[in-house]
């Protein structure tokens, strides 16, 4: 078996232009961060980083630390903000390379001070703010909190200010997440960002001026404008996917960058009520041609695609039959007189003028297009192709 026979190909060019449209339709006022997190979404996180920052990317937006270590050892220099937790032992990295933290209570916050001051050195900050999302942040919505706990406005506007005096953070942002700025109803979206807007107001007279207000993910940079702020945050929509069914195309065009490709491993034509896979769950009605391609569940490639997926193959859409394995899938190609062994296969992405897209799988399981892409793993190789891009002095070789 060829080990890059399957292989997750990345267009840097439509990256490159996504990036660059969505610059395009941000306030001109705004930066952009990528949000390169689960290693860009499978895309590969430095590859991305760079090509983001040398198309308009200002800074870039990771979940774990780890993450921000390895664009950091990659020479990336550009702003890197960890959007999650980060353990006690990993906070002296924050200061080591240099990289900004969230502070979403005043527990970690004193932490990350504590390890900023024993050192002698600054730790960048943004405050998080649950404005409805439910995950980490303060959460300034009396409404939302059992009158017991005490949690009012303005204690959290204490809180923040509290932050900013605390030894050794510098706090340089502020921000919250929409639950439904991609959704086609945007009434709760707009009481988050009324919401959010008004613990602004307050923090600004107690003479607090955050330099970094953010608060737009990719639907709302589409759909809402009028959140864009001091930055906004670019996820999916960077990879060519969009934010949901629901966000409104018409804004902006964008090209999926990621087509996962394999190819026919063995091909063997077998009689009417030939049975195919585990469990058996699969027989043919007539004599056909069964294709054995290198992926499976292990790769990415759901089990639930059992006896219901599709790939292409010549241009032509062959089914899934029998359970998805571990390593391998098989298909059935018996429509397809041309077919030979070692052709390409696309299990999703185009093949001349066919398509299988990412958001027509998700929807096959009931998911989103985030999982899919997510989901293909780190033993499939990713080949780069389009542009050279520079960042500074750093200069990355793809494919062309």
């Amino acid at each position: 078996m060829n080990a890059s026979m399957t292989r997750a190909v990345i267009d840097l060019y439509a990256v490159a232009g996504n990036v660059t449209a969505l610059r395009g339709i941000t306030d001109r006022n705004a930066r952009l961060m990528a949000v390169v997190k689960a290693d860009a979404y499978g895309h590969g996180s430095v590859e991305i980083s760079k090509t983001a920052l040398a198309n308009g990317a200002d800074a870039l937006g990771v979940a774990r630390i780890e993450e921000g270590r390895v664009l950091r050892k990659a020479g990336i220099l550009a702003p890197i903000l960890v959007f999650g937790y980060i353990p006690k032992t990993d906070l002296h990295d924050l200061i080591e390379y240099d990289i900004t933290a969230t502070a979403y209570s005043v527990e970690n916050a004193r932490d990350m001070s504590e390890a900023a001051t024993e050192l002698g050195r600054n730790i960048r900050v943004h405050v998080k703010v649950d404005t409805g999302m439910g995950r980490l942040g303060y959460l300034p919505d009396a409404k939302q909190y059992p009158a017991e706990r005490g949690e009012r406005l303005d204690t959290i506007v204490d809180d923040i200010v509290s932050i900013d005096k605390m030894s050794g953070l510098c706090l340089e942002g502020i921000y919250t997440h929409f639950a439904t700025a991609d959704n086609s109803d945007k009434r709760f979206a707009n009481e988050q960002f009324n919401l959010f807007k008004n613990l602004l107001s307050r923090l600004k007279k107690t003479g607090l001026e955050i330099p970094l207000k953010h608060a737009a993910n990719s639907g709302a940079i589409i759909d809402m404008p009028e959140t864009h702020l001091d930055m906004v945050r670019a996820g999916i929509s960077i990879y060519g996917l969009y934010p949901s069914g629901d966000t409104d195309r018409r804004h902006i065009s964008l090209l999926p960058a990621m087509t996962l490709k394999t190819g026919i491993i063995h091909l063997k034509k077998v009689p009417a009520n030939f049975k195919v896979s585990y469990g058996c769950t699969y027989e043919t009605q007539s004599p056909t041609v069964i294709a054995t391609v290198p992926v499976g569940y292990a790769d990415g490639y759901s089990r639930q695609l059992s006896n219901r997926g599709q790939m292409l193959v010549s241009g032509r859409r062959a089914p899934v039959v029998g359970r998805v394995c571990m390593d391998l899938t098989m298909l059935d190609v018996g429509h397809i007189p041309e077919v030979s062994l070692y052709d390409e296969v696309v299990v999703f992405g185009k093949q001349g003028d066919a398509s299988l897209s990412v958001d027509e799988i998700a929807d096959s399981l009931s998911t989103i297009n985030y999982e899919i892409v997510t989901s293909v793993s780190e033993r499939i190789h990713r080949e780069y192709r389009g542009r050279r891009s520079e960042v500074g002095s750093q200069k990355q070789e793809v494919v062309t």
